[in-house]
């Protein structure tokens, strides 16, 4: 069967997409006012311990999919910020002229495209993905889900990503269950993520040793934080992947916002 058309994705009002994808940049602009994202390098010791275990998680999420050949993949990133799953995928073997993403702010474009002359790095919004039906064998998204507040927008999001996804191909998930810290994010759950790609099989870990309590523990000790992550209850992101089925018997099933 063919993916979900236009006429069949989720209805959003045109002003309350416009409102959200506003404040979500919004966020992201105070974010960089208040020198939040200085956290988010490879030398903040939590930073960097978050990016090993997640690379480490990675690899066996795409092992346990058979994704092993990176070369031959078409892959979309959702979202794809300054480019660090681009140019993790570059390093393990993915060929440039196979790598595409989307973001919605152009400094993130910018820094993306940098990367590699040959990327398809778009701006835009993941509600109206610019790329055909059924061209990616692999499509990424790293908390782009739990920035988006609004339930419509979310759909509208995941019934995208399965329109440009081929039959039988991955999407890879990996996002926060939880983040009662922060009001401009919320967790999106098991519960949440297997209704929105209904009837796709999923494989689920978690993951990520909850941020305040790595950047308490890692500047002290890198082996307890090791230990301590192994705890489920300590971790707050899911990753998931979920293979959409070869042959689907009818329409998914849409949600109609009044």
């Amino acid at each position: 069967m063919a993916c979900p058309s236009a006429r069949a994705r989720p209805r959003v009002g045109k002003r309350d997409v416009v409102s959200e994808l506003e404040r979500i940049r919004a966020v992201y602009a105070r974010r960089r006012a208040t020198g939040r994202d200085a956290r988010y390098t490879v030398f903040d010791r939590a930073h960097l311990f978050r990016l090993l275990s997640l690379e480490r998680e990675l690899v066996m999420a795409l092992r346990a999919e058979g994704l092993t050949d990176l070369a031959a993949l078409r892959v979309l990133d959702v979202g794809c910020g300054g480019g660090w799953w681009l140019r993790t995928l570059l390093r393990w073997g993915a060929r440039p002229a196979h790598l595409a993403g989307i973001d919605l702010l152009p400094e993130a474009v910018a820094a993306s495209r940098a990367i590699h002359p040959e990327l398809d790095v778009r701006l835009g919004s993941a509600e109206e993905l610019p790329f055909a039906d059924a061209t990616f064998a692999l499509v990424s998204q790293f908390t782009v889900f739990s920035s988006i507040l609004d339930d419509g927008l979310r759909r509208r999001v995941a019934t995208e990503m399965q329109r440009v996804l081929r039959p039988d191909g991955v999407l890879l998930w990996y996002d926060f269950t939880v983040n009662p810290a922060n009001p401009d994010t919320r967790g999106i759950g098991r519960g949440e993520l297997t209704r929105l790609f209904s009837g796709w099989r999923p494989r689920v870990w978690r993951v990520t040793l909850a941020p305040p309590l790595a950047r308490l523990v890692v500047p002290r000790s890198w082996l307890l934080a090791e230990l301590l992550e192994r705890l489920p209850p300590l971790c707050t992101h899911l990753l998931a992947t979920l293979r959409r089925p070869a042959a689907e018997p009818s329409a998914p099933q849409v949600h109609h916002d009044v």
